[in-house]
């Protein structure tokens, strides 16, 4: 009882953090599991961490729609385009060891704190209401980007959004709040696709309680951080990500070195 009331505890603060960055709170989330479970499978517990961020995007998506931050039109399109690589990720996870994993996970999570520590400030746009158009290169780039993200999603557990914020930022032209709602929005269906494939497969047969408990912390934690997220100056909040994803991608590889 007191593992599970732990669990939600963590799930809040989890759910709170990763809807006001838009990465849904996976990329803390899985690496806490793994360090929490040494002996566990990855497919468990990246099943239980894509539950657990399909629940914080859902919660998340509710918040920010309110606020009419979500570009819908875009949100469709590429959750659409991301949905083979979710369930793709979702089968290839079950395939790989431990130790693989965690140093892959390690190299991918230090490489996007990397990139979120160099990029220019000017790039990092605080607008609100600024509506989105691409033109039709970045819309195929965009598309393109959706599936890898879909997979790794699925794969690391994730969510994704440690990938898509950055991308829809700094490639696609995004200003940062619509690009963590916009986020949310598809962490919502992708992730919600993802978990339905590890559900078809079995894999929540050893973790169900724990992905429930994690579910419900998220969910609550979610509305504060999409709340929070008005106060927080945009380039801050994607200098927290790439800070939060160094201190966990250099804990991860220790773990897979050792």
């Amino acid at each position: 009882m007191a593992l599970l009331t732990g669990l939600v505890f963590l799930g809040f603060c989890v759910g709170a953090f990763g809807t006001l960055i838009g990465s849904g709170g996976g990329f803390i989330l899985a690496p806490v599991l793994l360090l929490l479970y040494p002996h566990e499978s990855p497919d468990v517990l990246t099943a239980i961490s894509l539950a657990a961020t399909a629940a914080n995007a859902t919660s998340g998506s509710v918040a920010y729609a309110r606020m009419g931050r979500i570009q819908y039109c875009y949100g469709i399109v590429f959750s659409l385009a991301s949905l083979p690589g979710a369930f793709a990720g979702a089968i290839a996870v079950t395939r790989v060891p431990r130790r693989d994993f965690d140093f892959a996970f390690s190299l991918i999570i230090l490489a996007l704190a990397a990139y979120l520590f160099l990029k220019p400030p000017s790039t990092l746009s605080d607008c609100q209401d600024k509506p989105v158009v691409l033109d039709s290169g970045k819309l195929a780039l965009g598309l393109a980007l959706s599936v890898v993200v879909g997979f790794l999603s699925s794969f690391l557990g994730i969510g994704g959004g440690i990938i898509h914020v950055p991308a829809l930022v700094g490639m696609l032209g995004f200003c940062v709040h619509a690009a963590t709602a916009t986020s949310h929005f598809i962490l919502a269906i992708v992730g919600l696709a993802g978990t339905l494939t590890h559900l078809a497969m079995g894999t929540f047969r050893h973790g169900w309680h724990r992905a429930l408990a994690l579910m419900i912390g998220v969910t609550a934690g979610a509305q504060l951080g999409a709340r929070l997220s008005v106060r927080v100056h945009g380039s801050r909040i994607l200098k927290s990500l790439g800070a939060a994803l160094a201190l966990v991608g250099l804990r991860l590889l220790f773990m897979a070195l050792r």
